[in-house]
């Protein structure tokens, strides 16, 4: 009996509170007093309070409904007014962790809570032809698990996937274009790779021709052909789904660089060491135009529209070049030095159609003597460059390239990655040149030379000078 009225009275008090905080209730209260006000402004003034109040709850219910979520939003609104400003210091990654950045938290990494997960960094082992393990597992309870504040776009889980069957030196990987699973690789002793970095990881072609180093490759836009330079003095052209080389065309000179026309994939610009740039049909494999210049050309890249080649020579200068989308002729239009003071050979040009920083397209250039240069491109004047900020690292041995990272909402920054010397994978913040390192992977044993996202951005596939090729698999962020 005694139990009935407690649950009756809790009830009654559960009703005079909810009564008490009714919306319907309470814009009333809040309504004008005065009988001579105007009855549409009392009816208006009572629909938005009653709205407001209503979505009020609905939000919050909704942030009620994921305990992370909700610890998340209740960050974000007590974050220090001047949040956005503040400066985010650089920290180390814990070794043995595979990159894995867990350092003293930020005002901004507290915006973001990421599930910490144990990695182990077994490289070697198993089949010597292909290796390819899931390299992260969870060895704790969800409850039990502790909370580690990262770096919410460039933390990773662990190594997806390992490929060791070539014993060369990686030069040059990519991911196919618009594809998220498909990767190849070219190495010094003149083999392409294709792979599958979906479950399971293969390899699915072997494309072996060239007697020299694979300088560089480029994807057709339906991903079904590649073609390949090489210091052969050849380009290879490859049919992808079949592994046959279907066509070589013989130059004099060794040929350093090659892109597909981004709108006509019957041109292919190839950059050699004869101080020049030549056009070629793809389907007859005859050279339509070239373009001279002071040195040779090493690197090149072409704006989303193929109107514009950007390229850089052997001397670090860049130079843009106008490319005519239906005859495939090249007319020089500007000549700009990298942000090195050493005349060093340019061993990445790659252009991005926007950028947080320059609001608008952007230039990444990259020397042997480890500058990194970061230009704004004025399209209107026909591909004019502006130096925006630039870094300066340790000189390399090797051609070492580097890669824009994907795109952050709430970073104000420019973030690259780059290989490295010292066997590390490397991010950077250009912006800031006092704390510029972001975070670094720990995992390959020799000097990492090319790095490349997927494009899901998910993947990050970097390369070494001993042939091992690792799949980096990026952390979600709630």
């Amino acid at each position: 009996m005694e139990g009935k009225k407690e649950i009756a009275a809790a009830a009654e008090k559960e009703k005079k509170e909810k009564k008490e905080t009714d919306p319907e209730f309470f814009s009333c209260f809040l309504q004008p007093s005065n009988a001579d006000s105007d009855p549409n402004y009392i009816g208006i003034r009572r629909l938005l309070l009653y709205k407001k109040a209503q979505s009020g709850i609905d939000r919050r219910k909704d942030w009620k409904c994921n305990g992370r979520a909700y610890v998340a939003y209740r960050n974000y609104i007590r974050r220090p007014r001047n949040w956005e400003t503040l400066v985010i210091p650089s920290q180390p990654s814990t070794p043995g962790h595979s990159g894995r950045w867990a350092g003293t938290p930020s005002p901004l990494s507290l915006l973001f809570e990421v599930e910490s997960w144990t990695s182990s960094r077994d490289l070697r082992g198993g089949n010597p032809a292909l290796s390819h393990r899931t390299s992260f597992s969870s060895s704790i309870s969800e409850a039990d698990r502790p909370l580690h504040f990262v770096e919410p776009a460039y933390s990773f889980v662990g190594m997806h996937c390992i490929f060791d069957n070539c014993k060369a030196s990686v030069t040059v990987l990519k991911f196919g274009h618009m594809r998220s699973d498909l990767l190849a690789y070219g190495a010094s002793d003149g083999s392409l790779t294709v792979c599958t970095v979906s479950q399971p990881p293969s390899v699915l072609q072997q494309l072996r021709g060239h007697s020299k180093d694979v300088t560089d490759f480029d994807f057709s836009s339906n991903n079904q052909y590649i073609a390949s330079s090489s210091m052969d003095k050849t380009v290879r052209v490859w049919d992808v789904t079949k592994g046959h080389c279907i066509r070589v065309i013989y130059g004099v000179s060794s040929q350093l660089c090659i892109r597909f026309h981004p709108v006509n994939n019957n041109f292919l610009s190839v950059g050699n060491g004869n101080k020049e740039i030549t056009v070629i049909n793809f389907s007859t494999g005859r050279f339509i135009n070239k373009a001279l210049f002071e040195n040779e050309i090493t690197a090149m890249d072409n704006d989303h529209t193929g109107q514009l080649i950007f390229c850089g020579d052997a001397q670090g200068c860049i130079y843009t070049v106008n490319m005519n989308s239906r005859t495939g002729a090249l007319s020089r239009m500007h000549r700009n030095r990298s942000s090195s003071k050493r005349k060093s050979p340019i061993t990445t040009v790659q252009y991005r159609t926007f950028s947080l920083l320059a609001r608008g397209p952007v230039l990444l250039v990259c020397t042997q003597d480890g500058s990194m240069s970061f230009f704004s491109v004025a399209l209107e004047i026909q591909g004019y460059l502006t130096l925006r900020c630039s870094l300066k690292l340790a000189p390399r041995v090797h051609s070492i390239h580097a890669s824009f990272c994907p795109l952050l909402s709430l970073e104000k920054g420019e973030f690259i990655v780059s290989g490295s010397e010292d066997s590390n994978v490397y991010f950077y913040d250009l912006t800031k040149p006092k704390h510029t390192c972001v975070n670094k992977l720990q995992g390959h044993g020799s000097p990492v030379i090319g790095v490349a996202w997927n494009h899901g951005e998910n993947f990050l596939a970097s390369s070494d000078s001993e042939g091992t090729v690792i799949v980096w698999k990026r952390a979600k962020t709630s």
